[in-house]
């Protein structure tokens, strides 16, 4: 079994990414570069939640986390269907 300090660090690695992330989506130079930037701070929350329910041992982590992947799934195809500049 992983030991609880590792799991911590590993959070804190997350979290690190997500704050390079939000800067991705901030800066971004096209649009395109932000919904990737936020997509990928989707995924990021959803480990998150993942490494979180582990150090709690906790399931309800994991299945919120399986509720969330699939609502972020929908909706990154809404916001590329969107820019493309197809209807919904």
């Amino acid at each position: 079994m992983i030991e609880a300090e590792t799991l911590y660090l590993i959070l804190g690695l997350l979290i690190l990414s997500i704050v390079l992330c939000i800067i991705r989506v901030f800066k971004g130079p096209t649009a395109p570069d932000r919904v990737v930037g936020l997509d990928t701070i989707n995924t990021l929350v959803i480990v998150s939640m993942i490494v979180y329910g582990l150090v709690s041992s906790s399931v309800i982590y994991i299945d919120v986390a399986i509720v969330y992947a699939l609502l972020s799934y929908i909706s990154t195809l809404f916001i590329a269907k969107y820019l493309e500049g197809g209807e919904f």
